[in-house]
Protein backbone atom coordinates (compact mmCIF):
# COMPACT_ATOMS: atom_id res chain seq x y z
CA UNK A 1 0.00 0.00 0.00
CA UNK A 2 1.73 3.35 -1.45
CA UNK A 3 0.53 6.60 -1.56
CA UNK A 4 1.35 8.90 -4.57
CA UNK A 5 0.00 11.98 -5.69
CA UNK A 6 0.24 13.02 -9.85
CA UNK A 7 0.11 16.97 -10.46
CA UNK A 8 -0.48 19.33 -13.16
CA UNK A 9 0.22 22.42 -11.82
CA UNK A 10 1.31 26.15 -12.37
CA UNK A 11 5.40 24.92 -12.02
CA UNK A 12 4.19 21.71 -14.83
CA UNK A 13 2.07 23.44 -17.40
CA UNK A 14 1.49 27.10 -19.11
CA UNK A 15 -2.33 28.12 -18.82
CA UNK A 16 -3.00 26.92 -21.84
CA UNK A 17 -2.48 23.23 -21.40
CA UNK A 18 -3.95 23.69 -17.56
CA UNK A 19 -6.90 24.40 -19.45
CA UNK A 20 -7.29 21.42 -21.61
CA UNK A 21 -6.74 18.69 -18.61
CA UNK A 22 -8.91 20.74 -16.42
CA UNK A 23 -12.30 18.21 -15.46
CA UNK A 24 -15.51 19.78 -15.54
CA UNK A 25 -17.76 20.03 -12.64
CA UNK A 26 -20.12 17.68 -13.81
CA UNK A 27 -17.62 15.44 -14.55
CA UNK A 28 -15.66 15.03 -11.64
CA UNK A 29 -17.76 12.28 -9.98
CA UNK A 30 -17.93 9.91 -12.55
CA UNK A 31 -14.14 10.74 -13.22
CA UNK A 32 -13.66 9.74 -9.68
CA UNK A 33 -15.61 6.34 -10.17
CA UNK A 34 -13.47 5.45 -13.25
CA UNK A 35 -10.42 6.33 -12.04
CA UNK A 36 -10.91 3.98 -8.91
CA UNK A 37 -12.46 0.96 -11.03
CA UNK A 38 -8.68 1.54 -12.71
CA UNK A 39 -6.11 -1.43 -12.05
CA UNK A 40 -3.67 -0.42 -9.12
CA UNK A 41 -5.66 2.14 -7.25
CA UNK A 42 -7.10 1.26 -4.11
CA UNK A 43 -8.66 4.85 -3.55
CA UNK A 44 -8.35 8.15 -4.93
CA UNK A 45 -9.20 11.70 -4.58
CA UNK A 46 -9.36 14.10 -7.84
CA UNK A 47 -8.75 18.16 -7.63
CA UNK A 48 -9.10 19.95 -10.54
CA UNK A 49 -8.98 23.74 -10.34
CA UNK A 50 -8.19 26.61 -12.98
CA UNK A 51 -4.72 26.41 -11.44
CA UNK A 52 -4.13 22.57 -10.91
CA UNK A 53 -5.50 18.91 -11.60
CA UNK A 54 -3.97 16.29 -9.17
CA UNK A 55 -4.86 12.69 -8.31
CA UNK A 56 -4.33 11.46 -5.02
CA UNK A 57 -4.11 7.98 -4.82
CA UNK A 58 -3.63 4.74 -2.67
CA UNK A 59 -2.06 2.09 -5.08
CA UNK A 60 -0.96 -1.35 -4.54
CA UNK A 61 2.35 -0.74 -6.37
CA UNK A 62 4.08 2.62 -7.19
CA UNK A 63 5.34 2.13 -10.62
CA UNK A 64 1.72 0.67 -11.78
CA UNK A 65 -0.45 3.09 -10.37
CA UNK A 66 1.76 6.06 -11.63
CA UNK A 67 0.86 4.39 -14.77
CA UNK A 68 -2.11 3.85 -14.41
CA UNK A 69 -3.38 7.22 -13.43
CA UNK A 70 -1.30 8.74 -16.48
CA UNK A 71 -2.81 6.70 -18.65
CA UNK A 72 -6.16 7.53 -16.77
CA UNK A 73 -5.39 11.71 -17.36
CA UNK A 74 -4.25 11.17 -21.03
CA UNK A 75 -7.85 8.94 -22.25
CA UNK A 76 -9.42 11.41 -19.87
CA UNK A 77 -8.32 14.95 -21.88
CA UNK A 78 -6.90 13.31 -25.31
CA UNK A 79 -3.36 12.97 -24.81
CA UNK A 80 -0.97 10.64 -25.22
CA UNK A 81 0.65 9.21 -21.67
CA UNK A 82 4.00 10.61 -22.69
CA UNK A 83 2.68 14.32 -23.41
CA UNK A 84 0.68 13.68 -19.83
CA UNK A 85 4.31 12.41 -17.95
CA UNK A 86 5.94 15.76 -19.67
CA UNK A 87 3.44 18.02 -17.65
CA UNK A 88 3.39 15.94 -14.49
CA UNK A 89 5.01 15.98 -11.23
CA UNK A 90 4.81 12.96 -9.05
CA UNK A 91 5.42 12.54 -5.36
CA UNK A 92 5.26 9.23 -3.20
CA UNK A 93 4.88 8.36 0.14
CA UNK A 94 5.72 10.79 1.97
CA UNK A 95 6.37 13.49 -0.44
CA UNK A 96 3.07 12.95 -1.63
CA UNK A 97 1.63 13.63 2.14
CA UNK A 98 4.12 16.97 1.69
CA UNK A 99 2.96 18.10 -1.40
CA UNK A 100 -0.80 17.64 -0.26
CA UNK A 101 -0.13 19.55 3.19
CA UNK A 102 1.56 22.87 0.74
CA UNK A 103 -0.98 22.74 -1.85
CA UNK A 104 -4.27 22.46 1.42
CA UNK A 105 -2.33 25.46 3.17
CA UNK A 106 -1.99 27.60 -0.03
CA UNK A 107 1.74 27.19 0.11
CA UNK A 108 1.87 25.82 -3.49
CA UNK A 109 -0.69 28.55 -5.31
CA UNK A 110 0.98 30.97 -7.33
CA UNK A 111 -0.91 33.20 -4.95
CA UNK A 112 1.33 32.77 -1.73
CA UNK A 113 -1.61 31.72 0.84
CA UNK A 114 -4.69 32.18 -0.58
CA UNK A 115 -7.31 30.53 1.15
CA UNK A 116 -9.71 29.43 -1.91
CA UNK A 117 -7.70 25.94 -2.18
CA UNK A 118 -8.65 24.64 1.28
CA UNK A 119 -12.51 24.64 0.56
CA UNK A 120 -11.80 23.04 -3.31
CA UNK A 121 -9.71 20.57 -1.62
CA UNK A 122 -12.26 20.03 1.12
CA UNK A 123 -15.03 19.64 -1.65
CA UNK A 124 -12.85 17.17 -4.01
CA UNK A 125 -12.53 15.14 -1.01
CA UNK A 126 -16.19 15.47 -0.15
CA UNK A 127 -17.29 14.33 -3.53
CA UNK A 128 -14.81 11.67 -3.52
CA UNK A 129 -15.98 10.08 -0.58
CA UNK A 130 -19.53 10.79 -1.75
CA UNK A 131 -18.30 8.54 -4.85
CA UNK A 132 -16.98 5.86 -2.00
CA UNK A 133 -13.45 6.28 -3.76
CA UNK A 134 -11.48 6.95 -0.44
CA UNK A 135 -11.36 4.51 2.27
CA UNK A 136 -9.45 4.07 5.78
CA UNK A 137 -6.13 6.04 4.34
CA UNK A 138 -7.71 9.11 2.58
CA UNK A 139 -10.61 10.16 5.44
CA UNK A 140 -7.83 10.41 7.88
CA UNK A 141 -5.05 12.23 5.49
CA UNK A 142 -7.16 14.45 3.88
CA UNK A 143 -9.35 15.82 7.26
CA UNK A 144 -5.98 16.01 8.90
CA UNK A 145 -4.46 18.06 5.69
CA UNK A 146 -7.36 20.45 6.13
CA UNK A 147 -7.33 20.91 9.90
CA UNK A 148 -3.84 21.61 9.21
CA UNK A 149 -4.54 23.94 6.70
CA UNK A 150 -7.00 25.78 9.05
CA UNK A 151 -4.90 25.76 11.92
CA UNK A 152 -2.23 27.24 9.46
CA UNK A 153 -4.37 30.17 8.61
CA UNK A 154 -5.59 30.86 11.83
CA UNK A 155 -2.29 31.13 13.87
CA UNK A 156 -0.14 32.74 11.01
CA UNK A 157 -1.13 36.20 9.11
CA UNK A 158 -0.30 34.23 5.70
CA UNK A 159 -3.47 35.48 4.50
CA UNK A 160 -3.80 38.44 5.62
CA UNK A 161 -2.12 40.98 3.81
CA UNK A 162 -2.46 42.01 -0.13
CA UNK A 163 0.12 40.16 -2.50
CA UNK A 164 -1.95 40.87 -5.96
CA UNK A 165 -2.43 44.15 -7.83
CA UNK A 166 -5.80 43.97 -7.76
CA UNK A 167 -6.01 43.58 -4.29
CA UNK A 168 -3.34 45.75 -3.09
CA UNK A 169 -5.85 48.56 -4.81
CA UNK A 170 -8.80 47.78 -2.85
CA UNK A 171 -6.79 47.68 0.43
CA UNK A 172 -5.34 51.20 -0.02
CA UNK A 173 -8.98 52.52 -0.66
CA UNK A 174 -9.50 51.18 3.73
CA UNK A 175 -6.59 52.98 4.10
CA UNK A 176 -7.90 56.39 3.00
CA UNK A 177 -11.64 55.71 4.07
CA UNK A 178 -11.46 52.67 6.59
CA UNK A 179 -14.52 50.95 5.80
CA UNK A 180 -15.67 51.13 2.16
CA UNK A 181 -18.71 49.34 1.98
CA UNK A 182 -21.17 52.48 1.91
CA UNK A 183 -18.62 53.45 -0.53
CA UNK A 184 -19.12 54.35 -4.48
CA UNK A 185 -17.04 52.67 -7.01
CA UNK A 186 -15.71 53.08 -10.68
CA UNK A 187 -13.82 50.55 -12.73
CA UNK A 188 -12.30 51.79 -15.96
CA UNK A 189 -12.01 49.20 -18.13
CA UNK A 190 -13.22 45.52 -18.43
CA UNK A 191 -10.47 43.17 -19.30
CA UNK A 192 -9.07 40.38 -16.64
CA UNK A 193 -7.50 43.34 -14.30
CA UNK A 194 -10.69 45.00 -14.01
CA UNK A 195 -12.71 42.16 -13.47
CA UNK A 196 -10.36 40.99 -10.33
CA UNK A 197 -10.65 44.72 -8.55
CA UNK A 198 -14.39 44.26 -9.05
CA UNK A 199 -14.48 41.27 -7.65
CA UNK A 200 -12.12 42.40 -4.89
CA UNK A 201 -14.20 45.57 -4.44
CA UNK A 202 -17.27 43.36 -4.19
CA UNK A 203 -15.70 41.17 -2.16
CA UNK A 204 -15.03 43.99 0.43
CA UNK A 205 -18.77 44.81 0.91
CA UNK A 206 -19.21 47.42 -2.20
CA UNK A 207 -22.23 47.28 -3.98
CA UNK A 208 -22.37 50.64 -5.52
CA UNK A 209 -19.69 49.93 -8.20
CA UNK A 210 -20.01 51.58 -12.28
CA UNK A 211 -17.88 49.95 -15.13
CA UNK A 212 -16.79 52.42 -18.01
CA UNK A 213 -15.01 51.09 -21.23
CA UNK A 214 -13.98 52.20 -24.52
CA UNK A 215 -16.28 49.32 -25.82
CA UNK A 216 -19.61 49.77 -24.20
CA UNK A 217 -20.59 46.25 -24.81
CA UNK A 218 -17.68 44.71 -22.74
CA UNK A 219 -18.54 46.92 -19.89
CA UNK A 220 -22.07 45.94 -20.05
CA UNK A 221 -20.96 42.13 -20.14
CA UNK A 222 -18.72 42.53 -17.29
CA UNK A 223 -21.22 44.56 -15.17
CA UNK A 224 -24.12 42.08 -16.05
CA UNK A 225 -22.08 39.01 -15.10
CA UNK A 226 -21.47 40.55 -11.93
CA UNK A 227 -24.47 42.76 -11.32
CA UNK A 228 -23.17 45.84 -11.23
CA UNK A 229 -23.89 49.35 -13.32
CA UNK A 230 -22.27 50.32 -16.96
CA UNK A 231 -21.70 53.54 -18.44
CA UNK A 232 -20.28 54.81 -21.76
CA UNK A 233 -16.81 56.31 -21.37
CA UNK A 234 -18.14 59.65 -22.21
CA UNK A 235 -20.20 59.43 -18.67
CA UNK A 236 -16.48 59.55 -17.00
CA UNK A 237 -16.59 63.30 -16.30
CA UNK A 238 -19.84 62.94 -14.30
CA UNK A 239 -19.17 60.18 -12.45
CA UNK A 240 -15.98 61.93 -11.52
CA UNK A 241 -17.82 64.46 -9.55
CA UNK A 242 -19.66 61.43 -7.30
CA UNK A 243 -18.03 58.36 -6.84
CA UNK A 244 -15.07 57.89 -4.19
CA UNK A 245 -12.98 55.40 -5.61
CA UNK A 246 -11.84 54.97 -8.83
CA UNK A 247 -9.82 51.41 -10.34
CA UNK A 248 -8.09 51.94 -13.74
CA UNK A 249 -6.82 49.25 -15.81
CA UNK A 250 -7.09 49.95 -19.86
CA UNK A 251 -4.80 49.50 -22.75
CA UNK A 252 -5.33 53.20 -23.77
CA UNK A 253 -1.74 55.01 -24.80
CA UNK A 254 -3.32 58.19 -23.51
CA UNK A 255 -4.56 59.75 -19.84
CA UNK A 256 -7.92 58.38 -18.98
CA UNK A 257 -8.27 60.67 -16.35
CA UNK A 258 -6.23 64.67 -16.76
CA UNK A 259 -5.30 66.77 -14.78
CA UNK A 260 -7.92 68.96 -16.24
CA UNK A 261 -10.71 67.01 -15.80
CA UNK A 262 -10.12 66.10 -11.83
CA UNK A 263 -9.75 70.44 -11.73
CA UNK A 264 -13.09 70.46 -13.37
CA UNK A 265 -14.91 68.55 -10.65
CA UNK A 266 -12.88 69.48 -7.59
CA UNK A 267 -14.54 71.91 -6.28
CA UNK A 268 -18.03 70.42 -6.70
CA UNK A 269 -16.64 67.45 -4.67
CA UNK A 270 -15.21 70.04 -1.97
CA UNK A 271 -13.70 68.03 0.44
CA UNK A 272 -15.02 64.54 -0.19
CA UNK A 273 -12.03 62.40 -0.28
CA UNK A 274 -11.04 60.82 -4.51
CA UNK A 275 -8.88 58.08 -4.68
CA UNK A 276 -7.65 56.84 -7.72
CA UNK A 277 -5.60 53.74 -8.53
CA UNK A 278 -4.08 53.53 -11.81
CA UNK A 279 -2.68 49.44 -12.40
CA UNK A 280 -2.53 50.15 -16.19
CA UNK A 281 0.96 50.34 -18.13
CA UNK A 282 1.38 52.58 -19.38
CA UNK A 283 -0.57 55.00 -17.10
CA UNK A 284 -3.73 55.80 -17.36
CA UNK A 285 -4.10 58.64 -14.64
CA UNK A 286 -1.94 61.80 -15.37
CA UNK A 287 0.66 61.90 -12.59
CA UNK A 288 0.27 64.82 -9.70
CA UNK A 289 -3.08 65.02 -9.66
CA UNK A 290 -2.57 63.97 -5.74
CA UNK A 291 -1.12 67.94 -5.23
CA UNK A 292 -4.97 68.86 -5.48
CA UNK A 293 -6.63 68.47 -1.95
CA UNK A 294 -8.48 65.15 -0.89
CA UNK A 295 -7.55 63.60 -4.07
CA UNK A 296 -5.59 60.62 -3.68
CA UNK A 297 -3.27 59.78 -6.62
CA UNK A 298 -1.86 55.92 -6.60
CA UNK A 299 0.01 54.06 -9.34
CA UNK A 300 1.26 50.73 -9.97
CA UNK A 301 4.74 51.51 -8.67
CA UNK A 302 2.78 52.67 -5.13
CA UNK A 303 0.86 48.88 -5.26
CA UNK A 304 3.95 47.31 -6.11
CA UNK A 305 5.79 48.61 -2.73
CA UNK A 306 2.79 47.50 -0.69
CA UNK A 307 2.74 44.29 -2.28
CA UNK A 308 6.42 43.25 -2.19
CA UNK A 309 5.95 44.27 1.85
CA UNK A 310 3.12 42.41 2.18
CA UNK A 311 4.75 39.11 0.10
CA UNK A 312 7.62 39.39 2.60
CA UNK A 313 5.35 39.14 5.17
CA UNK A 314 3.46 36.02 3.86
CA UNK A 315 6.34 34.36 3.43
CA UNK A 316 7.51 34.92 6.84
CA UNK A 317 4.26 33.10 7.80
CA UNK A 318 4.73 30.35 5.04
CA UNK A 319 8.19 28.93 6.62
CA UNK A 320 7.18 29.04 9.91
CA UNK A 321 3.69 27.00 8.31
CA UNK A 322 6.87 24.68 6.36
CA UNK A 323 8.24 24.01 9.93
CA UNK A 324 5.03 22.55 10.83
CA UNK A 325 4.83 19.78 8.19
CA UNK A 326 7.47 17.39 9.34
CA UNK A 327 5.30 16.29 12.40
CA UNK A 328 2.51 16.37 10.27
CA UNK A 329 4.03 13.66 8.10
CA UNK A 330 5.44 11.84 11.62
CA UNK A 331 2.59 11.81 12.88
CA UNK A 332 0.21 10.60 9.64
CA UNK A 333 2.90 7.62 9.23
CA UNK A 334 2.65 6.90 12.88
CA UNK A 335 -0.97 6.58 12.40
CA UNK A 336 -0.56 4.28 9.47
CA UNK A 337 1.90 2.38 11.25
CA UNK A 338 -0.69 2.09 13.88
CA UNK A 339 -3.24 0.10 11.76
CA UNK A 340 -0.80 -3.11 11.69
CA UNK A 341 -0.74 -2.66 15.27
CA UNK A 342 -4.09 -2.35 16.19
CA UNK A 343 -5.82 -5.29 15.20
CA UNK A 344 -3.00 -7.55 16.85
CA UNK A 345 -3.73 -5.63 20.46
CA UNK A 346 -7.57 -6.22 19.85
CA UNK A 347 -6.76 -9.75 19.10
CA UNK A 348 -4.35 -10.29 22.43
CA UNK A 349 -7.03 -8.48 24.04
CA UNK A 350 -10.27 -10.78 23.09
CA UNK A 351 -8.25 -14.08 23.95
CA UNK A 352 -7.42 -12.48 27.13
CA UNK A 353 -11.00 -11.62 27.63
CA UNK A 354 -12.11 -14.73 26.79
CA UNK A 355 -9.38 -16.76 28.61
CA UNK A 356 -10.73 -14.51 31.63
CA UNK A 357 -14.52 -15.82 30.98
CA UNK A 358 -14.14 -18.93 31.05
CA UNK A 359 -12.14 -19.01 33.98
CA UNK A 360 -15.06 -16.99 35.54
CA UNK A 361 -17.19 -19.87 34.08
CA UNK A 362 -15.27 -22.54 35.94
CA UNK A 363 -15.41 -20.62 39.17
CA UNK A 364 -19.32 -20.47 38.68
CA UNK A 365 -19.97 -24.48 38.57
CA UNK A 366 -17.06 -24.90 41.67
CA UNK A 367 -18.40 -22.43 43.71
CA UNK A 368 -22.23 -22.47 43.00
CA UNK A 369 -23.31 -20.36 46.29
CA UNK A 370 -21.00 -17.10 45.78
CA UNK A 371 -23.31 -13.71 46.28
CA UNK A 372 -23.45 -11.46 43.50
CA UNK A 373 -20.92 -8.86 45.37
CA UNK A 374 -18.55 -12.05 45.56
CA UNK A 375 -18.76 -13.03 42.47
CA UNK A 376 -18.26 -9.48 40.63
CA UNK A 377 -15.14 -8.51 43.37
CA UNK A 378 -13.50 -12.18 41.59
CA UNK A 379 -14.29 -10.59 38.00
CA UNK A 380 -12.82 -7.56 38.95
CA UNK A 381 -9.79 -8.52 40.35
CA UNK A 382 -9.03 -11.85 37.56
CA UNK A 383 -9.53 -8.74 35.21
CA UNK A 384 -7.36 -6.58 36.71
CA UNK A 385 -4.53 -9.35 36.84
CA UNK A 386 -5.17 -9.70 32.85
CA UNK A 387 -4.44 -5.93 32.49
CA UNK A 388 -1.65 -5.66 34.33
CA UNK A 389 -0.04 -8.84 32.48
CA UNK A 390 -1.48 -6.84 28.89
CA UNK A 391 0.09 -3.80 29.68
CA UNK A 392 3.94 -4.40 28.77
CA UNK A 393 3.35 -6.76 25.58
CA UNK A 394 0.80 -4.04 24.74
CA UNK A 395 3.33 -1.60 24.93
CA UNK A 396 6.08 -3.41 23.46
CA UNK A 397 3.49 -3.93 20.48
CA UNK A 398 2.75 -0.18 19.46
CA UNK A 399 6.91 -0.09 19.70
CA UNK A 400 6.82 -2.34 16.72
CA UNK A 401 4.29 0.40 14.79
CA UNK A 402 7.77 1.94 13.87
CA UNK A 403 10.74 -0.82 13.85
CA UNK A 404 11.77 -1.15 10.46
CA UNK A 405 11.23 -4.90 10.86
CA UNK A 406 7.83 -4.67 12.43
CA UNK A 407 5.92 -6.69 10.59
CA UNK A 408 8.20 -9.77 11.00
CA UNK A 409 7.97 -8.97 14.36
CA UNK A 410 4.81 -8.23 14.82
CA UNK A 411 4.25 -11.91 13.21
CA UNK A 412 6.46 -13.23 15.78
CA UNK A 413 4.61 -11.50 18.70
CA UNK A 414 1.25 -13.49 17.43
CA UNK A 415 2.67 -16.73 17.18
CA UNK A 416 3.94 -16.05 20.64
CA UNK A 417 0.95 -15.24 21.73
CA UNK A 418 -1.20 -18.11 19.70
CA UNK A 419 -3.13 -15.18 17.93
CA UNK A 420 -4.48 -14.33 14.66
CA UNK A 421 -5.54 -10.90 13.86
CA UNK A 422 -7.13 -8.98 11.00
CA UNK A 423 -5.18 -7.14 8.12
CA UNK A 424 -4.46 -3.63 9.32
CA UNK A 425 -5.96 -1.84 6.08
CA UNK A 426 -8.41 -3.28 4.07
CA UNK A 427 -8.74 -1.83 0.58
CA UNK A 428 -12.56 -0.93 -0.49
CA UNK A 429 -13.80 -3.52 -3.15
CA UNK A 430 -14.72 -1.61 -6.80
CA UNK A 431 -18.07 -2.28 -7.91
CA UNK A 432 -16.51 -4.24 -10.11
CA UNK A 433 -15.31 -6.81 -8.10
CA UNK A 434 -17.74 -9.55 -7.65
CA UNK A 435 -17.24 -12.29 -4.64
CA UNK A 436 -17.39 -16.23 -5.07
CA UNK A 437 -20.53 -15.84 -2.53
CA UNK A 438 -21.90 -13.20 -4.64
CA UNK A 439 -21.78 -15.51 -7.58
CA UNK A 440 -22.93 -18.28 -5.40
CA UNK A 441 -26.39 -15.97 -4.62
CA UNK A 442 -26.56 -15.15 -8.41
CA UNK A 443 -27.11 -18.76 -9.22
Amino acid sequence: MHLIAVSINHRTADVALREKVAFKDDAIRSANVDLFETKSILENVILSTCNRTEVYAVVDQIHTGRYYIQRFLARSFGFDVEEIKEMTEVNVGDEAVNHLLHVTSGLDSIVLGETQILGQIRDAFFIAQDEETTGTIFNHLFKQAITFAKKAHNETDIADNAVSVSYAAVELSKKVFGKINNKQALIIGAGEMSELSLLNLIGSGVTDITIVNRTLSKAQDLATKHNVNFEPMSSLPKLLAKVDIVISSTSSENYIITNEMIQSIANERKTDSLVLIDIAVPRDIEPNIDAIQSIFNYDVDDLKGLVDANLRERQDAANEIMQRIPSEIAAHNEWVNMLGVVPVIRALREKAMNIQAETMESIDRKLPGLSERERKVISKHTKSIINQMLKDPIKQAKELSSDRKGNEKLELFQNIFDIEAEAGYEPRKKKSEVTNSQILSFE
